[in-house]
């Protein structure tokens, strides 16, 4: 049975949908004025794997993810680099999408902009107001904190703790400390653009940043939605507001589960701990990070880690061009490098490319295996991820039937072209397939990017299958020489030569019975 810890009650619980029934999940999206860094896309890759795995239990998923495209930093940022907050908008945007596709987030449903929904936000504002919960100042409208006899409950803080440490609205015309901005009215000077007509007593102005994702929400998805996420980062104030908000105007619950994602951390060089911020100049864009790591690498390093946990990045240097990017992404690399070895090879043996390979897309709870090895990893695999969405327990299990699969690979030496065995080809594939059927869930592909081929370039693939060519036959002509002749040693001497330039070049050569491969990297 599914168990989904939700932050409100502070517990697991079962879900409380069953299989063929709709679900609703809505989770907090980017405000976009900068390019995506990596922790950016932990949040999207959790939840893409969340909705895999309900749609393979067979539940009906609609995932929304709203884009904050008119805020204040947005304003700040445009006017820094002398354009119009559509303009960066629109290229951050493109930017958040090219890495959601890197990163394989194939799953979310509606991209609803903040801009495109503001007349909707009004008539919230305006509910609120008409309900008693919110009141007009002369520079916006305010949501009243004390109204609402349960704020607060989401992140397990009094009204007066909370006021500590957070960026509130600084009004003498505000009630309460606490209260919030739904609507902000115009400042001078401010771009057009930002600036939207409103009945409110301020005039133009723009929504506040918590209201948005009210409005969307609830039009896109309707009052309670079943699954509302993001990361730990916005429990307070955003997710607390938002539920304040929400339940204020309905007088319904505003989500069954909450859920939160567990942030990145990383270490500086001396190994004290640091947090990844613009503001330090540590951060990791992905664009930079793919020119190091494939995206299928910057997916596995987030799913190692259960979601509700930290997800450690280990030492970076990263002031020093000579450490593009933290440890934590150097070992995952070299581990990731094991699974597209087996795909590689599953392609080899079975002559069906990975991508190619057929597998299951939903779960078959009564079905057998001919190895008991399989029949374990399978129910484990499915322990895991019932236990709350538990991927890194999941990640062990690959890499333990991974190990197994190879190993009916090694001792049927199935690839040599030579041995026939049927019986260890069938158990071989079987075990391929439950791990194409495990990574699908966990969205990992497993394949081999293009700069590991040459960058897609014809002309390098064709000049490398030549010096192979060349140094296979130097092969074969020294084997089959006689031990006393000299030229035996020379000729050997010369595809180690082969070997250790094309490995000072960063190509790794793989010999095998059925010929050699090569790849960029390890």
């Amino acid at each position: 049975m599914l168990q989904v810890y939700s932050t409100l009650t502070r517990k697991k619980e079962p879900f409380h949908k069953k299989p063929g029934e709709a679900v609703t999940m809505y989770v907090c999206g980017p405000t976009v004025y900068k390019p995506s860094h990596i922790g950016h896309m932990v949040g999207p890759v959790i939840f893409d794997t969340v909705k895999r795995y309900l749609t393979y239990l067979g539940f009906k998923v609609t995932w929304v993810v709203n884009i904050t495209d008119v805020d204040d930093k947005l304003i700040v940022r445009a006017r820094e680099l002398n354009t119009t907050v559509p303009e960066l908008s629109a290229k951050m945007t493109a930017d958040y999408f090219a890495c959601l596709k890197a990163l394989n987030v194939t799953g979310i449903d509606h991209f609803p902009r903040a801009t495109e929904h503001v007349g909707g936000m009004i008539e919230v504002i305006r509910k609120l107001e008409e309900k008693g919960f919110a009141y007009q100042v002369d520079d916006g409208v305010y949501f009243d904190v004390s109204k609402d006899a349960d704020y607060g409950e989401l992140s397990n803080r009094d009204p007066e703790q909370m006021e500590a440490g957070t960026r509130l609205e600084v009004n003498t015309q505000k009630r309460n400390p606490g209260d919030f901005a739904l609507w902000k009215g115009a400042k001078p000077n401010e771009p057009k653009e930002v600036q939207y007509a409103s009945p409110f007593k301020c005039g133009p102005g723009r929504p506040g940043w918590h209201i948005e994702c009210t409005c969307m929400a609830i039009e896109m998805l309707g009052e309670t939605l079943d699954i509302h996420g993001g990361g730990l980062d916005l429990q307070f104030p955003h997710h607390e507001n938002e539920l304040a908000q929400s339940e204020s105007l309905t007088g319904k619950p505003f989500a069954r589960i909450w859920m939160h994602n567990g942030l990145l951390k990383l270490k500086d060089k001396d190994g004290s701990e640091a947090k990844m911020a613009g503001s330090l100049g540590n951060v990791l864009n992905v664009a930079d990070a793919l020119g190091h790591v494939p995206g299928d690498v910057l997916r596995f390093f987030m799913l190692k880690t259960h979601y509700r946990s930290p997800i450690d990045l280990g030492i970076w240097d990263w002031k020093n061009p000579a450490t593009p990017i933290p440890d934590g992404l150097i070992e995952t690399r070299t581990a990731h490098a094991a699974f597209v070895r087996f795909a590689e090879r599953v392609e080899r043996i079975t002559g069906t490319p990975w991508t190619s390979l057929p597998a299951p897309t939903h779960v078959q709870p009564a079905r057998s295996f001919s190895q008991d090895g399989y029949t374990a990893a399978y129910r484990q695999f499915r322990d895991y991820l019932n236990d709350d969405f538990n991927t890194g327990g999941v990640v062990g299990v690959i890499f333990e039937l991974v190990t197994a699969v190879n190993r009916t690979a090694d001792v049927a030496r199935l690839e040599d072209p030579a041995t026939s065995n049927p019986t260890a080809k069938a158990e071989f594939i079987e075990g391929a397939t439950l791990v194409k059927e495990i990574a699908g869930v966990l969205g990992l592909t497993f394949t081999v990017p293009a700069t590991a081929l040459g960058g897609g370039d014809a002309l390098v693939a064709g000049l490398m299958q030549l010096l192979l060519d060349l140094r296979n036959n130097l092969r074969t002509i020294a084997k089959e020489a006689t031990k006393d002749n000299p030229l035996k040693k020379a000729l050997f001497d010369q595809t180690d030569l082969i070997r250790s330039r094309i490995a000072a070049l960063g190509v790794t050569l793989e010999d095998r019975p059925g010929g050699t491969t090569w790849r960029v990297g390890t």
